[in-house]
């Protein structure tokens, strides 16, 4: 009789809470034949545990090494020096990271280490810039180094990886986790806060139209925030008696500062703290358009039908440009301004971003990724 396979999943901001959570459930319904272990190192504690309880995900072990002010050098030290006696007292068989952070950095290294084979999800993106986006793309590339198989979502993900010298059967196209976990959250109604704020806001009942905001990378911070305020404050000005814009702004301060800064007196913006994921995503489920820099957001506003503008002068999600489902815009404000109005105005053009084939998958990657850590068990 084979023993269990052990498995810990290793996470710590709410993007990978977001996309690991449909793999967590999925692998614990193998059990006994997989054991798995939930691990949080809690990079971003508050918003973490948001998506923990949306899921009802209770970690195994949380390693809360959230600090205030703490910089990449002092967070991945931290998680290098708590994490490494865990894996040594647990001996996992596989150790699956998510996407692109500090954690999954440190932590890919850390299975490397002690001798761990390594599952890399949402594996293979690549803007082919190492300042953009910043860390992540060093990051999701030295977990690429280690890793023993690599989930990609999409067959682009699959060519960046084998371009990079990857072995043809570690690479396995699954499709992204966070179309699995946005089918989960949209088959639930929608929470009180999502349908109280779009009553506020006037979308309910048809008198305006929903444009969403996130906007938080560090590549942003400085000028290009700035810009990206100037943009929405003249977008909410000239639309003033038919769209509502929606901003959850995040909690860092080169975030926070600039944009309470200039936008916090426009009638029709609402800025609020950062949202739990369901009313996220049931107001994406709202919205007329979507302006972002957030990844996920990328990936999940296609499955929804809403246009989406990148805030960003990269992004390594490029099956969404071409599909037409995303378009890359920057932080010029004069390139964001005639884009959003573009697709407030233009019924045709926001039809055809709409209509467009999401690219991301059908909601079974995590099953994809089970199914492949159970054929990797060598026999009995």
């Amino acid at each position: 009789m084979k023993q269990p396979l052990r498995v810990m999943v290793v996470f710590g901001t709410r993007p990978e809470a977001v996309k690991m959570a449909p793999v967590i459930k999925a692998l614990q319904k193998h059990s006994p034949d997989i054991e798995t272990v939930v691990t949080v190192t809690a990079q971003h504690r508050e918003m973490l545990d948001q998506v923990l309880a949306a899921f009802d995900i209770i970690p195994d072990i949380d390693l809360d090494l959230m600090q205030p002010d703490q910089n990449l050098a002092q967070l991945a030290a931290r998680i290098f020096t708590n994490l490494d006696p865990i894996l040594k007292e647990q001996k996992p068989d596989w150790l699956l990271v998510q996407g692109d952070t500090t954690t999954v950095m440190a932590a890919s290294l850390l299975g490397y280490y002690n001798r761990i084979k390594i599952g890399h999800v949402e594996a293979g993106l690549r803007s082919f810039d190492k300042w953009q986006p910043f860390p992540e793309e060093i990051n999701r590339r030295i977990a690429g180094v280690v890793a023993d198989l690599h989930f990609a979502p999409t067959k682009n993900n699959r060519e960046n990886l084998l371009n990079e010298g990857i072995y043809e059967d570690g690479i396995i196209i699954t499709g992204n986790t966070a179309i699995d976990a946005l089918k989960m959250i949209t088959r639930q109604p929608a929470p009180p806060e999502a349908s109280d704020l779009l009553k506020k806001a006037g979308i309910l009942n048809g008198e305006r139209r929903l444009v969403l905001v996130t906007a938080h990378r560090r590549e942003n911070f400085g000028q290009p925030i700035q810009d990206i305020c100037q943009a929405l404050l003249t977008l909410a000005k000239n639309n003033s008696h038919d769209i509502t814009i929606i901003y959850p702004v995040h909690l860092n301060p080169n975030i926070q500062e600039p944009v309470y800064q200039n936008l916090s007196d426009v009638e029709n913006i609402f800025l609020l703290p950062p949202l739990d994921y369901r009313p996220l995503v049931h107001l994406m489920k709202h919205a007329s358009l979507i302006l972002t820099d957030s990844g996920g957001i990328q990936e999940e506003a296609p499955s929804l039908g809403v246009p989406t503008l990148v805030l960003r002068e990269r992004t390594e999600r490029q099956e969404g440009i071409t599909a037409g489902t995303l378009k890359l815009v920057g932080t010029d404000p004069k390139l964001i301004l005639s884009e959003a109005q573009q697709l407030l105005d233009d019924p045709d053009a926001h039809a055809a971003m709409a209509r467009a084939v999401n690219p991301y998958g059908d909601g079974h990657a995590a099953e994809r990724i089970v199914s492949a850590l159970l054929a990797s068990r060598d026999p009995a």
